[in-house]
C-alpha cells in the first residue's frame, strides 16, 4: 500500500526541490586531495535534495530520538566523504590530457577509497544502530537514488532530450 504513494511523493518533492534550480546553477567544488573529512560546522548548509533524502531515510529507518541524535552526524560525514571522492573520480574521468594508464590507476584508487569509506562507516553505523536498520539504510539509499533517476529520466523524455 505504501509503495503506491512513494512515486507521487517523490515527484512532488522533486518538483519542489528543483523547481527553482537547475543543475547548471549548482557549483561543483573539488575537495582538497588526501583529506576527505571536514568539520560539519565549517561546511555548506544541507541542500534541499539532501533534506528530502534524509527525510525519506529517516522515515524508512524509524529512528528513535537517541538513534537519530547519534546517527545523523555520522551519516552526513559519510555522505560528505563519499561525495568528495566521487567528485575527484569524476574530474579524473573528464580530464582528457591525462595518460590513459594513469587515469585507470587513479580510477581504481578512487574506487578503493569508496569501498574503504563504506567499510569504515558501516562499522560506525553498527555502533549506533542495530544491524537490521543499517541494512535498511543501504536499501533506502538505493531506493531513493533509483527513484530520483527515474524522475530525471521521465523529465528528460518529456523535455524531448
Amino acid at each position: 500500500m505504501m509503495n503506491k504513494f512513494i512515486r507521487p511523493i517523490f515527484c512532488i518533492l522533486f518538483i519542489l526541490v528543483f523547481g527553482s534550480y537547475s543543475f547548471g546553477q549548482l557549483p561543483l567544488r573539488a575537495p582538497a586531495q588526501g583529506n576527505y573529512s571536514t568539520n560539519r560546522a565549517t561546511t555548506r548548509p544541507i541542500s534541499k535534495v539532501e533534506q528530502v533524502k534524509e527525510s525519506f531515510i529517516g522515515k524508512q529507518l524509524k529512528l528513535t530520538a537517541n538513534e537519530s541524535r547519534a546517527f545523523w552526524p555520522i551519516y552526513r560525514q559519510y555522505i560528505q566523504e563519499l561525495t568528495a571522492v566521487r567528485i575527484l573520480k569524476r574530474m579524473n574521468n573528464s580530464d582528457k590530457s591525462v595518460d590513459g594508464t594513469e587515469q585507470i590507476r587513479k580510477d581504481l584508487e578512487y574506487e578503493s577509497q569508496i569501498v574503504n569509506i563504506k567499510k569504515n562507516y558501516s562499522r560506525q553505523f553498527l555502533r549506533v544502530l542495530p544491524a537490521d536498520k543499517v541494512s535498511e539504510l543501504y536499501k533506502s539509499e538505493r531506493a531513493f537514488n533509483d527513484e530520483m533517476l527515474n524522475i530525471l529520466n521521465e523529465r528528460s523524455v518529456r523535455a524531448g532530450d
